[in-house]
């Protein structure tokens, strides 16, 4: 007998906005367990992560997962951390980068997942596409700026800049993150894990 959200799946990979994906052999890029106990919601998977069919399985992800103080075996747990990206696909490339997740993705299928997670502590808001849907008038006018007020989130929720190498710039700017945000992350995730 399927579960709620196996049939939510199965109506992600069936959806006629989804068929290029499903054509090309892709599967949609979450994952999600009933007794998550933190969502990690995130832009879009990379390339590199939908050609693998894994999640932040890049430098990113080590870098977000250094962040978070977990190893491989816990973020890749479904019962602990629910991975749901703002768009389950690779986007395709830009004329700067990836392509940004598609607008009307998350609305269709983020909350029907989340009503299926009644154990979550924790979500975590990685990058201003996520930031902007899920904290909507109360997040800042920039992302730099939502992440520095982060403790306005707490404790439920916690804006993060996105972990990839190419942000070093930013992270040099303002050092402020690793010393402040990090810790706090850290600490949050290991008392979710806990059940605390």
């Amino acid at each position: 007998m399927l579960s709620n959200l196996d049939r939510i799946r199965d109506e992600i990979v069936a959806h006629q906005s989804n068929a290029w994906a499903r054509d090309a052999g892709y599967e949609p890029l979450y994952s999600a367990a009933p007794g998550a106990r933190i969502a990690l919601i995130g832009q879009a998977p990379g390339r590199k992560a939908q050609e693998s069919g894994k999640p932040w399985n890049d430098a990113s992800g080590v870098r977000l997962r250094a962040w978070l103080g977990v190893d491989d075996a816990q973020f890749y747990d479904p019962n602990l951390f629910a991975i749901i990206p703002m768009d389950f696909y690779y986007p395709g490339k830009g004329a700067s980068g990836d392509l940004p997740p598609r607008k009307d993705f998350a609305g269709l299928w983020h909350q029907r997942i989340l009503a299926e997670l009644p154990g979550l502590q924790l979500t975590i808001l990685v990058g201003g596409y996520a930031q902007k849907y899920y904290l909507g008038d109360r997040a800042k006018p920039s992302l730099t700026e939502t992440v520095r007020a982060y403790a306005e989130y707490l404790p439920s929720t916690i804006p993060l800049v996105h972990p990839s190498p190419l942000n070093f710039r930013w992270q040099s700017r303002n050092p402020w993150f690793e010393v402040e945000v990090v810790p706090t992350l850290r600490s949050l995730v290991a008392g979710a894990l806990a059940g605390s």
